[in-house]
């Protein structure tokens, strides 16, 4: 696509879409220009060499990806280059390498002066299979926010784009992050997009629910707190069930699937029942939640671990799988999921085992939701304070001293 000005200077480019697996590139120069450039070539498949006496760390960590010369440029670097990119911040350099280019009929990207080179670089997004190219008159400010409108039309789909997604039938497990819909990833928007059918719990973020086609079938299965419950059988049986008809099934969760999710036994039993299935990860929420609210899991000095534990059973209960006395008796970071109605019961223990009563905790009600609130206590007056502020699920539970961290005067630390 291209985006001109009906004056402007050269010819109109023909924007091509380059197969570069296997073939020659060159980006001569090490700075910035090249480390945004590279890795699309990487991404590619291409064969990329990078010339230049100095190149930024991060090109550095890219040298087993890819041949790196760490010298002045000559001419035949550019020897069997299929596509060349002048990146250096010497224009000397850059229109030496534009010239030995052209000798060789070789396209090249001038970075410094585009008006110099044989090519230009696109602002280029991905949705799905389709592979946005923007090119906005060497604006790439201008280039950039089109494509951004674009994909991110096409993400809500505001702009229809047939076929972009992967239609095939089976089970994609999608991990919806906390609540809020701008924390679930691309990947999981793509997936929402190309189902058939959506089998829903009630942590995953809802408003993108309405997104959906009218042909998508909505299955909701959620499983309410002391309320109505679907079986993890039950479901397991509709993602199965729809597959095997033909169907493009996402399984669509809160947080991470694998976190607490119960997602791999939606995995067994789509292999038990010979259907595809794959996983788009999610933000887990015991990590994604607290960082919200400004609260680290870990800190230098602080805490050099972070245990995530399941309260959804109490100590001492006979199917817990919990060595609650072992996390005592650690001295980093314990995040709680699903933990508000054994909350009392699991201070209690790690106060018995060893952490003092005093240990600041973080109770995050409702994370990355309008509602979101948080309440700031301790392990002692944690069963009191979930009382007084009224604190039902869902909510993070965040015990350690990285809650005085980020909240020094709430603790006498300021």
């Amino acid at each position: 696509m291209t985006d001109e000005h009906a004056d402007a200077g050269p010819a109109r480019p023909y924007l091509a879409g380059l197969v570069l697996a296997g073939r020659k590139v060159v980006v001569v120069g090490g700075g910035h220009v090249a480390q945004r450039r590279v890795p699309s070539f990487l991404a590619t498949g291409a064969r990329v060499t990078l010339v230049s006496p100095e190149v930024t760390p991060a090109l550095e960590g890219l040298a087993g990806e890819l041949n790196l010369e760490l010298r002045e440029f000559v001419e035949s670097d550019l020897d069997g280059a299929w596509y060349v990119v002048a990146a250096t911040d010497d224009p000397d350099v850059n229109a030496r390498v534009v010239a030995a280019a052209e000798a060789r009929h070789t396209f090249c990207v001038r970075a410094d002066d585009a008006r110099s080179g044989s090519a230009w670089t696109p602002a280029v997004g991905h949705h799905g299979s389709v592979t946005v190219g923007v090119l906005g008159n060497r604006e790439p400010r201008k280039s950039a926010a089109l494509r951004d409108e674009i994909v991110t039309a096409l993400r809500d789909g505001d702009l229809s784009a047939t076929d972009a997604h992967d239609r095939t039938p089976g089970v994609v497990l999608v991990g919806g992050g906390p609540g809020e819909p701008e924390l679930a990833t691309v990947a999981a928007r793509h997936a929402l997009a190309s189902a058939d059918v959506v089998v829903a719990d009630r942590l995953a973020p809802r408003e993108l629910l309405d997104g959906l086609g009218p042909h998508v079938e909505l299955v909701d299965v959620a499983k309410l707190p002391r309320g109505r419950s679907a079986t993890q059988e039950r479901i397991n049986e509709v993602i199965v069930d729809r597959a095997r008809a033909g169907k493009r099934v996402v399984r669509f969760k809160g947080g991470d699937s694998f976190v607490f999710g119960r997602g791999y036994e939606e995995v067994l039993a789509c292999l038990e029942a010979d259907v595809p299935v794959t996983v788009v990860p999610g933000l887990t929420s015991a990590i994604a939640v607290p960082a919200r609210v400004g609260i680290p899991v870990t800190h230098r000095g602080v805490a050099h671990e972070f245990t995530v534990v399941s309260g959804h059973l109490p100590p001492g209960h006979p199917e817990s799988l919990v060595a609650w006395d072992a996390v005592a008796r650690m001295r980093g970071t314990v995040v709680l999921l699903m933990a508000v109605d054994n909350a009392a019961a699991i201070a209690d223990v790690l106060v018995a085992g060893g952490r003092p009563a005093t240990t600041p905790v973080a109770v995050v009600v409702d994370g990355t939701m309008p509602t979101e609130r948080t309440v700031l206590t301790t392990l002692g007056d944690l069963a009191d304070d979930l009382v007084a502020h009224e604190v039902v699920p869902p909510a993070i539970i965040v015990v350690g001293d990285v809650v005085a961290v980020a909240r020094p005067a709430h603790y006498g630390r300021g």
